[in-house]
């Protein structure tokens, strides 16, 4: 008697599997899958990886605490307590990975990635800077979709 077999999925090997997500390399983290970054956001990130990323962003701690929205003397507080807060975190998590796409798309050119994310865009957000756009996640869901829109060579 025959069985019947079903058909099992192929197997992709673990270098293209999309189950990481490149946006923890900029703060330092070890662990880049989903669960990782929502545990990094929930226990809120070191000092440490909020140093990684000024060093690998090329921003100063003021512009990273303006996108924070939180005053320079709450970064401070934050340095004596070695962390940030949840809420915090989650933004410097969204920042990360704007900073990532935006770096991948100018083929990993820091100079000209934080160029594009600090300089005025006229005709995409108002006017607006794109780090300043994404301040909060509706703004951040707009200029993740254009840096995708830009990587598939659509003008928008």
């Amino acid at each position: 008697m025959a069985v019947a077999t079903k058909p099992i999925a192929p197997f992709v090997p673990r270098s293209t599997a999309r189950s990481e997500s490149p946006i923890g390399r900029a703060l330092g983290l070890k662990s880049m899958d989903v669960p990782a970054l929502i545990h990094a956001a929930t226990a809120g990130l070191s000092w440490s990886a909020f140093k990684r990323f000024l060093e690998a962003a090329g921003l100063t701690q003021q512009e990273v605490a303006h996108y924070l929205d939180v005053p320079e003397r709450t970064v401070a507080r934050r340095r004596e307590a070695g962390a940030f807060d949840r809420r915090e975190s989650e933004q410097l998590l969204r920042l990360a990975e704007i900073w990532e796409a935006a770096l991948e798309l100018f083929d990993g050119d820091a100079e000209r990635t934080r160029s594009w994310l600090t300089s005025k865009r006229r005709l995409n957000f108002g006017g607006a800077k794109a780090i300043d756009y994404a301040k909060n996640e509706f703004g951040a869901r707009e200029v993740r979709a254009l840096i995708g829109r830009l990587e598939d060579g659509t003008i928008s």
